[in-house]
């Protein structure tokens, strides 16, 4: 297929496609004319220019022109900024629900659970409806669930709790962070050590030591930290005496 040809004409309208460009960036984000090349169609030609904004290093402004047929002037078709070769350019865009990281839920911030979550299931008669069941089957046994009055309608599923337990133990919860390696003893033999309910109760439990990094959080039995209970000073602080001089109940001062 042979190349388009150019037009003299519009190829010739430079000041013409520098005053649109201007009229679209503003006087001074418009350089020097750099090419101008011939485009599909009759009559049709694209003037580039050096974009001088900031931050917009290797971008460059196009100006299309076009010449109606028998016409001695060419007219403005469309005057864009465009990125060339070594543009720097945002990132691709990633949908929310993509991007969305462990611990990036804020506050006023909503994130909907699908139907189907394989990490929950029923909370009554779970064992009836497999995680990729229909959807109708699950509204209607959540309307069920409402209107008996069972509680919550959906809850923990086992691969929920596998999930959350591997997650757990592979993390700072562990066993197998430093304050782990270096601790006197266990969790579970912590008195500051309550466990959780249910099936996660046998490998987890919270922390109630206010002086240890991991109070009010998850551990696991074999986690560990230097505020193990079981560290029993040698000896109690000794009460220092009474003043022999009472300088904090006396109210009068010295000029009264």
């Amino acid at each position: 297929m042979a190349a388009p040809k150019l037009d003299a004409v519009s190829a010739a309208a430079i000041d013409l496609a520098r005053e649109a460009a201007v009229e679209v960036g503003g006087p001074d984000s418009v350089g020097e004319h750099r090419d101008v090349v011939a485009e599909e169609g009759d009559r049709i030609v694209t003037h580039t220019f050096e974009c001088l904004l900031p931050g917009y290093a290797d971008w460059q402004w196009a100006v299309t022109l076009v010449r109606a047929s028998r016409a001695k002037e060419p007219t403005v078709n469309e005057a864009v900024l465009l990125p060339t070769d070594g543009a720097l350019l945002a990132p691709e865009w990633v949908p929310w629900a993509d991007r969305i990281g462990p611990g990036d839920i804020a506050p006023g911030m909503l994130m909907a659970t699908p139907d189907n979550d394989p990490r929950l299931e029923p909370g009554f008669a779970a064992t009836d409806l497999p995680v990729d069941a229909d959807n109708a089957d699950w509204v209607q046994l959540r309307t069920t669930v409402a209107e008996l009055g069972l509680g919550r309608e959906r809850v923990l599923s086992r691969f929920g709790r596998d999930e959350a337990a591997e997650r757990w133990l592979d993390g700072p919860p562990g066993p197998g962070d430093e304050g782990s390696r270096e601790a006197p003893a266990p969790c579970s033999t912590c008195g500051y050590f309550v466990a959780l309910r249910g099936a996660l109760g046998t490998m987890f439990g919270a922390c109630t030591n206010q002086y240890s990094p991991s109070d009010g959080r998850v551990v696991s039995i074999n986690h560990g930290c230097g505020g193990h209970s079981d560290v029993v000073a040698e000896q109690r602080a000794r009460e220092l005496p009474a003043p022999s001089y009472d300088t904090i109940g006396i109210d009068e001062t010295l000029f009264d």
